[in-house]
């Protein structure tokens, strides 16, 4: 059971696929999670939550210089490239706000096991994801303000308290419990990361059934700037390690970090703040990090980073 959890787990591109192209098909199997995207945002950060220890705060102390490159990369490549190729390619206003929101979110959990496929610095991504996580709790509802405010009116306040909800609550919940009660998390562990995918895979696949007709509307523009986004931030994200003259394990990691995005919690926001086209940004962004952050481990996975002097 552990092998084939496993299994499912580190194939969670495959899975996302699938699950896009089935929502597609039939999206009658995917409309009745259109109320528990939130909530089920809430179950992959509770997820989340119960990875983390104390001691990985303390950990960020020992490399700081890293993890602050890491997610300061995040949250100022992500967004200039959003905001850059919004007006680039003259989006409509609700297309360009939810480019802009996913772009603004922090990494995403997935980028831990691309990280460890892809023979990177798997306890570095960690730290950057649980730090570009609470980050995330303020600069995501602001920075999309500040950027996509001349779009549409964004209300950074509902959505700094709905990242407070769907973010910060449940990872301090998760982060408590794995305190307090190691025994259970212990059993919640090995399918918590599968859990994870299924609910980023119901979320997706909710967004394109009920965006169908207008995706297809929007499908050539959506496809290039989306696409563009999460190919530009990969390269963008591995050149800045390499200014910083970082070893290639640090350059992989912050590539996979910076071009992996939270697309759960973009169209959760959205979802619930936007409406409209919003979400569909978010929906696609999924898709594509996991297939281009899989090639990308697939690759590096035939090429070991070299041993430190």
């Amino acid at each position: 059971m552990a092998r084939l959890l496993h299994l499912l787990t580190n194939n969670f591109a495959a899975l996302t696929v699938i699950g896009t192209a089935w929502a597609w098909f039939v999206p009658a199997h995917f409309i009745w999670f259109k109320d528990l995207i939130s909530p089920g945002l809430g179950v992959i950060m509770l997820g989340m939550g119960i990875t983390l220890r104390f001691q990985d705060f303390r950990n960020v102390l020992t490399r700081p210089g890293p993890v602050a490159i890491g997610v300061g990369a995040q949250f100022l490549i992500m967004p200039a490239l959003g905001f850059g190729l919004a007006k680039l390619f003259r989006l409509e206003p609700e297309l360009a706000t939810g480019l802009i929101l996913v772009s603004c979110c922090p990494g995403g959990t997935a980028s831990n096991v691309i990280a460890y496929l892809a023979r990177a610095n798997v306890a570095l991504s960690v730290l950057m994801t649980m730090c570009s996580t609470f980050v995330a709790i303020f600069a995501t509802p602001f920075l999309t303000k500040m950027l996509a405010g001349a779009y549409m009116p964004i209300g950074a306040w509902a959505l700094f308290k709905s990242t407070v909800t769907v973010v910060l609550l449940p990872v301090v919940a998760g982060l408590l419990l794995s305190r307090f009660f190691p025994k259970t998390v212990r059993r919640l562990q090995p399918v918590a990361p599968l859990a994870s995918v299924l609910v980023i895979v119901l979320i997706v696949g909710c967004i394109v059934a009920l965006s169908k007709e207008q995706i297809l509307a929007n499908a050539g523009t959506l496809l290039t700037v989306v696409g563009l986004l999460h190919a530009s931030a990969f390269f963008l994200g591995y050149l800045f390690a390499k200014l910083f003259r970082y070893p290639e394990d640090y350059c992989r990691t912050l590539s996979i970090e910076v071009g992996m995005q939270n697309s759960g919690l973009g169209a959760a926001l959205a979802k619930a703040h936007l409406g409209g086209l919003t979400p569909v940004p978010s929906a696609i962004s999924a898709v594509y990090h996991c297939l281009i952050g899989s090639l990308l481990a697939g690759l590096w996975r035939l090429r070991p980073p070299s041993p430190r002097s």
